[in-house]
């Protein structure tokens, strides 16, 4: 009596010819791409970094600021030329306080959102909202070193490099969050308009 096969197994529906479906290996977010990409290509930057918490681009950018910041003050070059480790010293505190204070608009941005309905994640909120921040305030800094604070191209570019700012600010926040524009734009106000005034605007100058 012959015996008759059974029919070959279907394929899964993973992969072709049945073998295991590997998990697709995403390509990895370069600090380069993601700061060039914020002002080349922001949607979809902030889409590829969605649920990615970017914390040493973040802290890099901080400590990039905040030495440009340092030496773009008149207080600075004066302790520079008292004592260069004072100096020194001055520009690492200046770079944790900035830290510090920078996340902590992230932190806040991050909670007005949820408290206005968004879902987004904590760290990919917080660590993209100070990248677009000090990223798109570098025209101006690189200004203000070399020229005078109250001088019109520094000025131009704080109000330029605000706008970008402001309007990258609240793209991410409706991206992450998937919150409506005008909810957005609510949850990044209050901390976008109080830095502004507090870091390119300042009463008077150091």
């Amino acid at each position: 009596m012959p015996v008759t096969s059974s029919p070959p197994s279907p394929p899964s529906p993973s992969s072709p010819g049945g073998r295991p479906s590997r998990p697709v290996r995403r390509r990895r977010l370069l600090w380069h791409r993601l700061f060039f990409g914020i002002w080349l290509r922001p949607v979809d930057i902030m889409d590829e970094a969605r649920d990615r918490g970017v914390w040493g681009a973040a802290a890099f950018l901080c400590v990039v600021c905040g030495t440009l910041g340092t030496l773009a003050r008149e207080s600075f070059w004066a302790q520079w030329r008292v004592g260069r480790a004072l100096a020194v010293e001055a520009v690492a505190i200046a770079d944790g306080v900035l830290l510090l204070a920078s996340l902590l608009l992230g932190v806040v941005t991050h909670a007005i959102a949820r408290r206005l309905g968004g879902n987004g994640r904590f760290a990919p909120t917080v660590t993209l909202f100070v990248v677009l921040f000090w990223a798109t305030d570098l025209p101006r800094l690189a200004l203000d070193v070399w020229l005078p604070s109250d001088s019109f191209a520094v000025r131009v570019a704080a109000w330029v490099t605000s706008g970008f700012g402001y309007a990258f600010a609240a793209l991410l926040i409706r991206g992450q969050h998937h919150l409506p524009t005008h909810k957005a734009v609510a949850a990044v106000s209050i901390q976008m308009l109080a830095a502004v005034a507090l870091l390119k605007f300042p009463t008077a100058g150091a």
